[in-house]
């Protein structure tokens, strides 16, 4: 359980924030870069939920929230070769939530047309809000690929995002009546 008494401490007022492991960084480091990106996705999907979300695509969008939460956990936490032996090890991203969300994909895509075009982001609001977290979850798995560039990071993590942008462009799809209120892209505006 989280306790939090007090929100701000002042300790990084000097331009330097803690990781989960105690150690002191930058605040531009990639690895604070990385997990602020997953942040704001879990904003903006926040704000996608202001929508008029269908069931269970809302339940589903709060559970990938959680999830979230677990990528930055694990984000936080520099991998360590001793980790697994430790009296706490640190919570890293399994297999489970990528194979979940590959689930919802193909369920979704079930409902589905093929495309015959690229699709532009809008529709509907909740389309428009799903397209909007498509592109921050991109913008974010690439500042984990950095990180990882750099320095270890669990693999899961990139995958999960890599999965997470693909459902949310269907579930973009879904919301803008299955696919059939899609704006489709018309190259030189032909």
């Amino acid at each position: 359980m989280v306790y939090l008494n007090r929100i701000y401490t002042k300790t990084g007022d000097d331009g330097h924030t803690a990781l989960g492991d105690g150690t002191r960084v930058p605040k531009t480091h990639l690895r604070i870069l990385a997990y602020g990106g997953v942040d704001e996705l879990n904003a903006v999907i926040g704000v996608a939920l202001t929508t008029d979300l269908p069931e269970p695509l809302a339940s589903r969008l709060r559970q990938i929230q959680n999830d979230l939460f677990d990528v930055g956990a694990d984000l936080c936490v520099p991998i360590r070769p001793d980790e697994t032996n430790a009296e706490h090890p640190p919570l890293r991203l399994a297999a489970g939530p990528i194979e979940r969300l590959e689930q919802w994909i193909d369920e979704a895509n079930e409902r589905l047309e093929p495309l015959t075009s690229f699709i532009l982001p809008g529709g509907t609001a909740a389309a428009a809000h799903l397209h909007h977290a498509r592109t921050v979850c991109r913008r974010a798995e690439t500042g984990i690929v950095a990180l990882a560039q750099q320095e270890p990071v669990n693999a899961q993590v990139s995958v999960y995002l890599n999965r997470l942008s693909d459902l949310l462009f269907v579930w973009a799809r879904l919301t803008n009546d299955e696919g059939r209120a899609d704006v489709l892209w018309q190259p030189q505006g032909k």
